[in-house]
């Protein structure tokens, strides 16, 4: 795995500082959560109202500096995997936060990741986000022979699997690393999901935008 962070949108120095956090934990967002709340002085934690930025800022900087540990990579019962991805933007463009959650052939959940993407991005950037998110950590945490993708966005389907360029200004980095990502598994699909098929990588989403909301700091 790597510790360099992918990129991002714009992001106040208040969010930039959590997503840093996000990196140093694999993009996993209960320990990322549960580092920083335990960091905060008082009961306050991350997304307390009673938490200021003056209180979070300095908690931040002594993680970063302190070093972070990734939590420990669950064994699958294959080389075959699903990944939920799911992009989100209030506004859009507005704060927006991807989600993805990476589970083993036999549903068992591997990884529950999330990040904030941008303070004022839209959400098709959003969802490209979440697919390169969980991609990027697959990839380097498993060596993935056949992959499903459980996605809702058909703009990122046409564009990733339909061959079309992708029509949403500003994402042919991210397409171009999705492409990348995608090429070192070997067998790979997607599902459309429907606006009422669950998806876990919502509520991800959701605080990725939470996260990109922050600031100024």
């Amino acid at each position: 795995m790597t510790d360099d962070p992918l990129p991002a949108e714009h992001l106040s120095p208040l969010a930039t500082l959590v997503d840093e956090v996000l990196v140093g934990v694999g993009y996993e967002v209960a320990a990322a959560i549960d580092t920083v709340d335990d960091a905060v002085p008082g009961y306050g934690g991350l997304f307390d109202p009673a938490t200021t930025p003056a209180e979070l800022r300095p908690a931040l900087e002594s993680l970063l500096e302190s070093g972070l540990t990734r939590p420990s990579v669950p064994e699958p019962t294959s080389d075959a995997f699903v990944l939920y991805v799911d992009g989100s933007s209030r506004g859009n463009p507005g704060p927006a936060g991807a989600g993805a959650v990476i589970v083993d052939a036999a549903e068992n959940e591997l990884a529950r990741l999330g990040r904030p993407v941008g303070s004022r991005t839209g959400n098709n950037t959003a969802e490209y986000v979440a697919l390169q998110l969980g991609l990027s950590e697959l990839v380097a945490r498993y060596e993935p022979r056949r992959l499903e993708v459980r996605i809702d966005s058909m703009t990122v389907i046409r564009d990733v699997w339909g061959g079309e360029n992708p029509t949403e200004p500003g994402v042919e980095g991210y397409s171009e690393a999705v492409a990348a990502a995608l090429s070192r598994v070997p067998d790979h699909q997607y599902t459309h999901l429907a606006d009422s098929d669950p998806n876990p990588a919502d509520a991800l989403a959701t605080v990725g935008a939470d996260i990109a909301a922050l600031g100024p700091g």
